[in-house]
């Protein structure tokens, strides 16, 4: 009785989570109506709104240098100098990562990072269509390029040997090239009951 009991519990237990999964990442977890859970990307299938596309679907593939000078950019129309910041990456040394990264006063980075963002926007880059928090991190894609502009304290430090002070935090803007779209999930099928 003790193992009919436990069978039943496990699969409520995976019904239920399966459920919760379904409803959360509706893109990649679908409930066939004969019960079968589809994992990975559906089939795409033609509709009428899928011929509109997208701003960043229209977007010409950038090159690090166009993302750089982007970051630069972005930071002048914020009234700050980028030599008075440091680049988060190495000239050449990864093509798909970059950044800028500087110590501002806590005070005065949450408007630094709202005119950086206004001016990602200026510039053609797409929000994060999900939504950011206004008083967070926000991201922004555009020519397979995704932007994260953060002001974070000493959480994300990159030395122990950090020497903010109480009322100081970073300022930063980490560029990556992604192409989720070429990262294939496996189609798996589970038959529950």
């Amino acid at each position: 009785m003790n193992a009919l009991l436990k069978r039943v519990w496990i699969g409520l237990a995976a019904a239920l989570i399966v459920s919760l999964a379904a409803a959360v990442m509706p893109d990649r977890i679908q409930v066939g109506d004969d019960g079968r859970i589809h994992l990975g990307a559906p089939a795409p299938t033609p509709s009428p709104s899928a011929a509109v596309p997208t701003p960043e679907s229209t977007s010409p593939p950038l090159t690090r240098d166009a993302v750089d000078e982007v970051i630069r950019t972005a930071v002048s129309a914020a009234g700050l100098d980028p030599a008075q910041g440091r680049p988060t990456g190495a000239a050449g040394a990864e093509s798909n990562r970059t950044g800028w990264m500087a110590v501002r006063e806590k005070s005065a980075a949450q408007s630094d990072m709202n005119a950086i963002c206004t001016d990602l926007e200026r510039q053609g880059w797409t929000p994060n269509p999900n939504g950011d928090r206004a008083d967070a991190s926000r991201s922004y894609q555009r020519g397979g390029w995704h932007l994260l502009v953060s002001t974070r304290g000493k959480t994300q430090a990159p030395s122990s040997t950090s020497t903010l002070t109480e009322s100081q935090t970073y300022l930063t803007l980490t560029g990556l090239r992604l192409n989720l779209s070429d990262i294939p999930l496996p189609e798996i099928t589970v038959r529950i009951g």
